[in-house]
């Protein structure tokens, strides 16, 4: 067996332990971080196949981020797992009808798969015609010069929708007591200061 060979069932065999996991993990953090193995070996098989770009996008975008943020969500807030799982049961039929239904439409899918002419050179990286360049620069050439706009309008609609969710999200509550830079600026001495006569001895 070869180190690629070895390689390849190594990370194939993780992603699939971490995906099941992360489905019947009892706990929701163990959960993430069985989420977060199958993401790493999902990027690790996308390097075996010489996409490294999509390998570290992966790594970035969804160990980096996506998991993170489920990491922390699931720890700050406090989520009765118990009555999500009562409620969960209650769907648990039709999940498995839909599951079955999933599975049956894979075997016909695979059932008929065929491979086009072209697959085996394909599969060695930088082996398609005019492959001399990296798969890497390859993507940021056709991504920032031929979808150069596409690219900038969404990146642009991201920023709309996330501006938005914030406007949606924001509520000021009355009982939060907040500081008013302005209202501190053009405060009157004169209105806010009383001077008070103190008697010795007397106290305020």
């Amino acid at each position: 067996m070869t180190p690629l060979v070895f390689a390849f069932y190594l990370f194939a065999i993780s992603a699939l332990l971490g995906g099941l996991m992360t489905v019947i993990s009892r706990n929701p953090v163990h959960s993430v971080l069985w989420l977060i193995l199958a993401f790493l070996s999902a990027a690790g098989l996308f390097v075996l196949l010489g996409a490294e770009f999509v390998a570290m996008l992966l790594i970035i975008v969804y160990v980096g981020a996506v998991a993170v943020l489920f990491l922390f969500v699931v720890m700050m807030l406090d989520v009765d797992f118990a009555e999500l799982k009562a409620e969960m049961a209650k769907y648990m039929p039709l999940a498995l009808l839909i599951g079955v239904v999933i599975l049956m439409q894979l075997a016909l899918a695979f059932g008929v798969w065929t491979s086009a002419e072209g697959v085996e050179m394909a599969a060695v990286p930088d082996a398609i015609a005019g492959g001399g360049d990296h798969n890497t620069d390859a993507l940021g050439r056709i991504l920032y010069d031929r979808y150069f706009l596409a690219f900038q309008l969404s990146g642009l609609i991201l920023l709309v929708a996330m501006i938005g969710a914030i406007v949606l999200t924001l509520r000021h509550r009355a009982d939060v007591k907040r500081q008013d830079i302005l209202q501190q600026m053009y405060r009157d001495p004169a209105k806010a200061l009383v001077m008070k006569d103190v008697k010795p001895g007397q106290g305020l």
